[in-house]
C-alpha cells in the first residue's frame, strides 16, 4: 500500500471464534468515525454461506492502540455490549460490515436487526437447513435460512406454515440455529434425544458437524495489523484505500474523531460555524476541509514566527503550509485559538466578494482562493478595513482569477499568499500571485461556460462596472440579483448567428455574452440585435439605451445595424481594457491572430 513501509504493518491469521469473542469483551472495537451497520439480510446470508464452505470473505485490517501515534474514540460493534468503558486493543480500520454481521448472526445470540430488500428495518434469525446443506446438488446459498423475530413464518393471511419457535420444532426441521455454531453440543444432544438416537439421523448430523460445523470453528480470517507507531496520515491513507464500503475518510473526519479524545466535538462545531457562514450565499460551497486549511495554515504561520522570534534562521524554522499532514497533526488548542478568528475572516471575504457583484457560491470563481484570503483577514483583524489594504485585497483577487492561478497545487499558493499578502501590506514587495497573473488576449475566445474560473470573473466584473439591465436600466445589485434570476446570455442570439455563418467559438464564447435577467433574456429572444433594441427603445429614450448598453461596453450603433464583426472586436478590446485596470498590469495586444485553440476551447463546453 501506498505509504506504508514493511515496518508499520503485518499479516496474520486469527481464528474467526477468537475475534468474535474480542468483540464481545471489546477488545476490538471501532473508531468512532465509522458509519452504522448497513448490511441487508441477503448480504448475511451469503457471507453465512460462503463461511460454511470455507470460502474467503476478505481480509479484516486493524489498528493497534495501546501508545499508539493515532489516537481515536472507540465504540463498540452494534450488538456487543461492553461493561463499563472497556479500553480497545484494536480498532477495525476494514472490515466492520462483515465482522458484524457475523457477531449478531453466529456469536451474540441476539435476534439480528438488518434490512430486506426494500431497506425497510427487520429482524432476524438465521438457520440452516442440515439436508439441503448437505446434498451435493443445492446451491449453500440456498440452505442458508433467515426467520422473522418470532422464528415463525406466515402467509398473506397471517396464518403460520412453518414454526421453529421451539428446540423440537428445529429438530424435526433439520434447522440448525447459527447462532449456535460455537457451541452445538446440546443442541446436537437435544437432536439425537428428539429422534430417539436414530443411527441415520446421528450420521447426518456427525457428517453436518464435519462438513459444515467445523468449517465454521476451524475458520482462520486473515489480518493486516496497523502497528502502533503508524502515523496519523498513513492510517487515513490507509482507510481511504481499502474501506470502499464505509464512509469515504477525510482529513475532517479523521481529526473529529482523533478531537473526540479529548471532549471535543468537532462535527458539532463545525456545524454551527457552517450556519453561521451559509448566512452568505457566496459561502454555500465552503468546506469542513476549507476550514482545516484556513487553521493549518495560521497555525504554522504563527508556528514558523515563533521561531525566528526565538533566533532560529530563516532556513531552518518550520515552513507554513496547510497539506493533508498539516492538518492531520492539528490539535484541540490549534482549533480552539484559531476557529473563531478564521470564521470572522470568511465572513469578512464574504463581504468582500459581494462589494465586487460576486453573490452566490455558483459565481464564485476559485472556492479555494477565500481560503488565504479568509487567513488574512483573521490575521489582520481591523486594518484589513482600511482603504489602502482593501485595495491590494481586491487587486490580488483578481490577479489570481483572471490570472486562473488557483485550479491546481493550491496548497503550495496558499502556503505563499499569507505570508507574501502580509508583507505586501506592510510595504514589502508583491505577492506570486500578482506577479505570476497574466492574461492573454485571445483567451477571451475560450471562455464559454462557468467551467471557467475567468468567465464567471469577467461577468462579475462588468456587474462591479456598474452594468445596467437592458429592460429596467436598474444596477443589478444583490437584491435584484437574486429576483431576476441574472445569468450570462448572448448578446447577438445563437440562432441569428447560425443564421449569418458566425463562427460558433465566437458565437459562444464571453465576448457575445452579457449578464442580463432572464425576463430580459426572453424578450431578446432570437431576433437581431436591430430588432430587440428598436422595441426596448419604444419603452425608454434612445440616450438612456445607449446608456446602458455602454454600460455592458457595447457600441449602440453596432447593435442597431447588426454589425457583429466590428462589434466583436471593439467589445473584446473594452473588456480586455476592464481586465487590464482591475489587475493592474499591462496586457499584450499583439497576439497572433490564430492563437485561439479549438481544443481548449472543446475543454469547457458545457
Amino acid at each position: 500500500m501506498s505509504g506504508l513501509s514493511t515496518s508499520t504493518f503485518g499479516s496474520d491469521k486469527k481464528p474467526l471464534k477468537d475475534l468474535l469473542s474480542s468483540i464481545s469483551s471489546g477488545k476490538i472495537q471501532l473508531p468512532d468515525f465509522q458509519r452504522g451497520w448497513v448490511w441487508d439480510d441477503e448480504r448475511i446470508k451469503s457471507l453465512l454461506a460462503s463461511l460454511s464452505l470455507s470460502f474467503p470473505v476478505g481480509t479484516i485490517m486493524l489498528l493497534e492502540t495501546e501508545n499508539a501515534q493515532v489516537r481515536f474514540k472507540p465504540r463498540a460493534i452494534e450488538g456487543a455490549v461492553l461493561s463499563g468503558s472497556q479500553r480497545p486493543e484494536y480498532l477495525i480500520l476494514d472490515g466492520q460490515q462483515r465482522l458484524t454481521a457475523l457477531f449478531q448472526s453466529i456469536f451474540s445470540e441476539t435476534v439480528v436487526e438488518t434490512r430486506d430488500a426494500r431497506n425497510k428495518m427487520i429482524k432476524r434469525w438465521y438457520y440452516i437447513d442440515i439436508c439441503r446443506a448437505l446434498d451435493t446438488n443445492s446451491d449453500r446459498d440456498e440452505a442458508i435460512i433467515s426467520l422473522p423475530e418470532t422464528r415463525q413464518v406466515v402467509n398473506f393471511r397471517g396464518e403460520v406454515i412453518d414454526d421453529y419457535s421451539t428446540p423440537d420444532k428445529e429438530y424435526a426441521a433439520h434447522r440448525f440455529p447459527l447462532s449456535r455454531v460455537f457451541d452445538s453440543s446440546d443442541w446436537r444432544t437435544g437432536y439425537q434425544e428428539y429422534w430417539n438416537y436414530n443411527s441415520d439421523k446421528i450420521k447426518l448430523f456427525n457428517t453436518f458437524e464435519r462438513d459444515v460445523i467445523k468449517r465454521f470453528e476451524q475458520y482462520q480470517m486473515p489480518i493486516i495489523t496497523l502497528y502502533k507507531d503508524t502515523p496519523k496520515e498513513a492510517v487515513c491513507q490507509v482507510f481511504e484505500k481499502v474501506n470502499t464500503g464505509g464512509v469515504s475518510l477525510t482529513v475532517f473526519e479523521l481529526l473529529t474523531a482523533t478531537f473526540a479524545v479529548d471532549d471535543f466535538d468537532l462535527r458539532e462545531d463545525w456545524k454551527q460555524r457552517e450556519n453561521r457562514l451559509y448566512k452568505y450565499s457566496v459561502l454555500h460551497g465552503l468546506k469542513n476541509d476549507d476550514f482545516l486549511q484556513g487553521i493549518a495554515l495560521l497555525t504554522t504561520w504563527e508556528r514558523r514566527n515563533e521561531a525566528l522570534l526565538h533566533g532560529i534562521r530563516v532556513e531552518d524554522a518550520p515552513g507554513i503550509s496547510c497539506k493533508r499532514r498539516d492538518i492531520l497533526t492539528l490539535q484541540v488548542e490549534n482549533y480552539v485559538q484559531w476557529a473563531e478568528t478564521l470564521t470572522e475572516g470568511f465572513e469578512k471575504a464574504a463581504r468582500l466578494l459581494r462589494s465586487q457583484k460576486i453573490f452566490s457560491a455558483q459565481d464564485v470563481p476559485y472556492r479555494t482562493q477565500l481560503v488565504p484570503l479568509a487567513t488574512v483577514y483573521a490575521v489582520l483583524g481591523k486594518e484589513a478595513d482600511y482603504d489602502n489594504v482593501r485595495g491590494k485585497l481586491i487587486r490580488w483577487y483578481w490577479c489570481g482569477v483572471l490570472g486562473e492561478l488557483y485550479s491546481s497545487a493550491v496548497e503550495t499558493r496558499f502556503a505563499k499568499d499569507l505570508p507574501e499578502l502580509l508583507n505586501w501590506i506592510n510595504d514589502g514587495s508583491e505577492p506570486d500571485t500578482i506577479q505570476d497573473a497574466n492574461f492573454i488576449p485571445n483567451r477571451l475566445l475560450t471562455l464559454k461556460s462557468r467551467n471557467s474560473a475567468a468567465y464567471k470573473g469577467l461577468s462579475a466584473l462588468l456587474l462591479r462596472d456598474n452594468a445596467l439591465d437592458f429592460v429596467t436600466g436598474e444596477a443589478i445589485e444583490e437584491q435584484m440579483y437574486a429576483d431576476s434570476k441574472i445569468d450570462i446570455h448572448h448578446i447577438f442570439p445563437a440562432d441569428w448567428c447560425d443564421k449569418h455563418n458566425i463562427d460558433r467559438h465566437r458565437r459562444d464564447c464571453i465576448v457575445n455574452k452579457t449578464p442580463l435577467a432572464a425576463r430580459t433574456n426572453r424578450s431578446i429572444g432570437n431576433n437581431a440585435p436591430s430588432v430587440y433594441i428598436a422595441r426596448i427603445e419604444r419603452e425608454i429614450s434612445n440616450t438612456r439605451v445607449d446608456e446602458i448598453l455602454r454600460s455592458h461596453v457595447i457600441e449602440p450603433k453596432l447593435l442597431r445595424t447588426d454589425q457583429f464583426e466590428t462589434f466583436f472586436e471593439l467589445r473584446k478590446q473594452a473588456l480586455l481594457d476592464r481586465i487590464e485596470r482591475v489587475m493592474n498590469k499591462p496586457i499584450p495586444r499583439d497576439m497572433p491572430a490564430d492563437f485561439e485553440k479549438p481544443d481548449e476551447f472543446e475543454a469547457e463546453l458545457a
